[in-house]
C-alpha cells in the first residue's frame, strides 16, 4: 500500500464499477449500457489516441476553430467587459478542445462564425446583448459537452423598480453553478435560466463522468478546475467591484467548491473576499463515507432507474412545517439489482477512500470547507427524503458553520428525491433563492 501509485487509479476504479454495471444492466434501459461504453470510448471524454489520417485531423483541427466551442473557450466571453463598454485585454488563456476525430464538422456552425457576432462578442454591451443570448441558445443540442459555458443575462432582465445600484451589483456578479455527479450542461440550462433572467452572468460547470472514474490527484479533472479558476481570476481582474457567487449541486459540487477556494487561495487570497455568497444544493457530508459514495455513483449510473430519484409517497399529506424526527411512510425500497450494485460500490468505495492519497487529498478539502470558507452568507437546501445525502449529515455541518459564527440561512424540502428540489417545488426554491440574494448577497433592495 505503501508504493501505491495513483496513476493506477483509473484502473482500480473501472474494474469493480463495470462489474457492478453488470449487475444493474438486467434491470434498466440500454440508456444505461450506453453510457457505461462512452465511459471507455465516447468521443467527448477528450482521447488522445484516436488514430485518424493526416488530412481529418486538418479538417477536424480546422472545423474546431470555428466552433460554438472554440468561440467561448478561446477568446470571445474572456474578452467581455459587461459594463459600460469597458475593453479589457485578452487575457492568455489556452482551454483544451476534446479531440473529436471525424466528428468535428458536426460542431461547426456558421452563425457562431459570423464576424459581426463576434465583434457585438467582444463589445458586450448589456443593454444589447440580445444578439450574444440568441447564440447561446443556437447551440445544437446533439453537441459533446464542454468543460463550462458562459450565460450572458437576458437582455430583458433589468427590474425598472430596482435601485441602478442594485442592477449594477447584479451585472457585475457571475453564479457559478457547480454540476453533480454525472450531470450534464442541460441539466443545469433550467438554473442557468434563473439566473439570467435576473439579470445575472452564469457560468454552468460539469465534469464527464470518465474523468471521475479516471480521477488522479493532481490529473485531469484537477487540472480543468484550475483552467476554470484561472478564468474567473481574469474576469475579476478586468473591472473593481466584480463578485462572485457559487451554488453547488451534490457532494461533488461541493467538493469542487473546495478545491476551487483551495486554488484561490494559493493564486490570489484576495478574491475569497470578492465571493457574496454560496448555495449548497443536497450536500454535504464532509467525512468520506463509502454508502454515501456508493450511493451517489448508483444514482449517476441508474439516473431515473435508482430509488434515489423517487420521493416520498403521499408527499402531499406531510406537514412541511413539522419537524421530521424519523424515516416517511411509504419509503421506496430498490430493485434487487440496485440494492446489489450498491452493496457492490460500497464494498469498493470502502478500499478506494481510504488510500492514503485519496484520504489525504478529500479530508485537504473537506477541512477548508469546515473551517476555511469565506466570511460570506451560506443557504442549504436539503431534504428528508434524501436517499444520497442524509439530512442529518447537513444539519450537522450547519450546526458547525454557526457556531464558527458564519451567517447561515437553510431550508428543508422534507419530500423532495436528491437534487431534483427545484423540479419537484419550483416556487418554494426560486422563493428561497430570492430572498437569499437579496438580504444577503447583494445588499441592497428594491425599496432602498
Amino acid at each position: 500500500m505503501k508504493n501505491f501509485n495513483m496513476g493506477s487509479l483509473a484502473g482500480i476504479l473501472q474494474r469493480p464499477v463495470i462489474a457492478a454495471s453488470c449487475v444493474a444492466i438486467a434491470s434498466v434501459s440500454a440508456d444505461v449500457s450506453d453510457k457505461f461504453q462512452s465511459f471507455r470510448s465516447s468521443p467527448g471524454t477528450f482521447s488522445t489516441s484516436d488514430q485518424v489520417d493526416s488530412s481529418s485531423v486538418s479538417k477536424s483541427v480546422h472545423d474546431l476553430t470555428t466552433s460554438w466551442v472554440s468561440h467561448i473557450s478561446v477568446s470571445k466571453l474572456s474578452d467581455l467587459s459587461f459594463v459600460m463598454k469597458i475593453r479589457v485585454p485578452l487575457p492568455n488563456l489556452s482551454f483544451r478542445v476534446p479531440n473529436l476525430g471525424h466528428s468535428s464538422n458536426k460542431l461547426c456552425s456558421s452563425v457562431a462564425a459570423s464576424p459581426v457576432l463576434v465583434s457585438l462578442y467582444q463589445s458586450a454591451e448589456l443593454a444589447k446583448a440580445s444578439k450574444p443570448i440568441s447564440v447561446t441558445r443556437a447551440i445544437p443540442t446533439s453537441a459533446p459537452d464542454v468543460l463550462y459555458r458562459w450565460h450572458l443575462p437576458e437582455p430583458n432582465a433589468i427590474d425598472v423598480t430596482e435601485t441602478s445600484d442594485c442592477s449594477l451589483v447584479k451585472s457585475r456578479t457571475v453564479v457559478v453553478l457547480l454540476g453533480w455527479l454525472g450531470a450534464k450542461q442541460k441539466h443545469l440550462k433550467r438554473y442557468a435560466e434563473w439566473y439570467t433572467s435576473r439579470g445575472y452572468h452564469v457560468i454552468t460547470f460539469t465534469f464527464p463522468m470518465a474523468e471521475i472514474l479516471s480521477y488522479q490527484v493532481g490529473g485531469k479533472a484537477e487540472q480543468n478546475i484550475e483552467l476554470l479558476v484561472h478564468h474567473l481570476a481574469d474576469w475579476l481582474e478586468e473591472e473593481h467591484g466584480k463578485n462572485l457567487i457559487f451554488h453547488t449541486f451534490s457532494n461533488t459540487g461541493w467538493l469542487t467548491y473546495g478545491a476551487i477556494l483551495e486554488k484561490f487561495q494559493k493564486q490570489d487570497p484576495s478574491i475569497m473576499r470578492r465571493i457574496r455568497g454560496c448555495i449548497v444544493d443536497s450536500a454535504p457530508v464532509a467525512a468520506p463515507d463509502p454508502q454515501v459514495w456508493a450511493s451517489g455513483f448508483s444514482a449517476a449510473f441508474l439516473k431515473k432507474n435508482s430509488v434515489a430519484a423517487r420521493g416520498v409517497i403521499n408527499a402531499n399529506e406531510l406537514d412541511t412545517n413539522a419537524l421530521v424526527d424519523s424515516k416517511a411512510v411509504g419509503e421506496p425500497k430498490p430493485a434487487v439489482t440496485e440494492t446489489a450494485l450498491l452493496l457492490i460500490l460500497e464494498k469498493f468505495f470502502a478500499v478506494v477512500l481510504h488510500l492514503p492519497t485519496v484520504n489525504r487529498r478529500l479530508s485537504d478539502i473537506s477541512g477548508l470547507l469546515k473551517s476555511g470558507q469565506p466570511s460570506c452568507p451560506q443557504l442549504y437546501i436539503y431534504s428528508s427524503a434524501d436517499r444520497v445525502i442524509p439530512a442529518e449529515s447537513v444539519e450537522s455541518f450547519i450546526k458547525e458553520q454557526r457556531k464558527a459564527g458564519r451567517e447561515v440561512r437553510s431550508c428543508n424540502f422534507i419530500s423532495t428525491p436528491h437534487v431534483d428540489h427545484f423540479r419537484n417545488d419550483p416556487k418554494l426554491y426560486t422563493s428561497q433563492l430570492s430572498q437569499f440574494l437579496e438580504d444577503c448577497v447583494i445588499s441592497c433592495s428594491k425599496h432602498s
